[in-house]
């Protein structure tokens, strides 16, 4: 159990107690939200707060920015395709998404700083072309919020992008969010994608995403719905608050900036390898959940929680977490379990060779 920034938390005794607890939240703003006025309808949008500790309306603090609806265009199922799409952005809309299934056949370009997008009752967006959905361009204050992105039979490159890659500036003042956004590659329908979410600018912060290869549904399968990363960061000072990434078939997450932090990641490895040999690379055995790669110099995260279920081949992992040797001390509280499966899987350590391993009769290893 994660607390951050959360008033009267229990106190952390890790691993005794499966407490993670942070006294202040470094960096955050809460998501925007419809709110009923006396001039009608409106958006309100909190501002960024530093080392805070509960949400602003429990400590009055009237912290919203105000947008009217006349500076949203209203996305519509059955109305609107990309080409409307990207003409409101163009006008310089923001975009407010209506509950229902949009086909977008051309990547949505976000090109205007401060843009909004926000979904009501979670749209489901799906590429038709092998494209992608939506990329943001390297600005300030872009927000995302509530929307769902589902893979398409075409496979994509990637999904959502912010940033172009080898994005350099500095967005520390006015950071770009991205609130409650899932993924789904199959279980509604067969889809495909290299890599779900791919953050290249710097200093986007997230609260809140999942990202789930399926499966369970339709179209799934180990060489069905393929999705070899659901997380990919490049860009520098990226936090992410509630990481879920469960099911892709290589790194789940892998991390190439610097300054990183995550707030609690829950991720359950793939279930279906078809074989040990088939979830191999490069000498290792299956791939690290949480991967950090070699060259990164900064980077923590606190309460790294990760489970596997084999059900078919007695798969052999060598590591549930992957990161550069100086950086292990700034991985806190970890957890690996062994929920079920075939009997002779093993997951061996928990942090580059070290704690662990989780097996049918070893089911449960945790490093501070």
């Amino acid at each position: 159990m994660m607390f951050v920034g959360v008033p009267d938390a229990p106190q952390e005794d890790w691993p005794e107690k499966p407490y993670t607890t942070i006294e202040k939240t470094p960096l955050v703003r809460e998501k925007p939200f419809l709110a009923l006025t006396d001039k009608g309808i409106v958006i309100k949008m909190p501002v960024l707060k530093m080392n805070s500790s509960g949400p602003g309306w429990v400590n009055n603090i009237n912290d919203e920015k105000i947008l009217n609806l006349n500076k949203f265009y209203i996305v519509k199922p059955g109305t609107d395709n990309s080409e409307s799409i990207n003409y409101a952005l163009k006008k310089g809309k923001n975009l407010l998404f209506t509950p229902g299934i949009y086909s977008i056949d051309k990547p949505l370009k976000v090109t205007r700083k401060n843009t909004v997008i926000m979904g009501l009752g979670m749209p489901s967006l799906v590429p038709l072309n092998g494209n992608p959905v939506m990329e943001i361009a390297d600005v300030d204050g872009v927000t995302v919020s509530g929307i769902l992105l589902d893979a398409g039979e075409k496979k994509s490159e990637v999904l959502l992008q912010v940033g172009q890659a080898g994005s350099v500036k500095n967005h520390e003042a006015n950071p770009s969010f991205l609130f409650d956004v899932f993924v789904r590659v199959g279980g509604p329908h067969e889809g495909s994608v290299t890599s779900a979410i791919v953050i290249n600018s710097n200093n986007v912060i997230v609260d809140h995403i999942w990202l789930w290869r399926a499966d369970h549904g339709n179209g799934v399968g180990w060489d069905k719905n393929r999705c070899a990363n659901g997380l990919v960061v490049n860009g520098d000072g990226v936090t992410i608050y509630g990481l879920f990434n469960e099911h892709n078939q290589e790194y789940q997450t892998l991390w190439n900036g610097n300054g990183g932090r995550v707030y609690f990641y829950q991720s359950e490895m793939p279930y279906d390898p078809p074989a040990a040999d088939a979830w191999q690379h490069d000498g290792i055995n299956g791939y690290a959940s949480y991967k950090v790669a070699d060259h990164v110099k900064t980077h923590e995260a606190w309460g790294i929680g990760i489970y596997n279920v084999f059900y078919q081949a007695p798969v052999i992992v060598d590591n549930a977490i992957e990161t550069p040797e100086a950086l292990e001390e700034y991985i806190h509280h970890k957890i690996i379990f062994w929920l079920s499966g075939n009997k002779d899987s093993e997951v061996r350590s928990i942090i580059n060779g070290k704690g662990g391993p989780v097996n049918q009769s070893v089911r449960k290893a945790t490093m501070k």
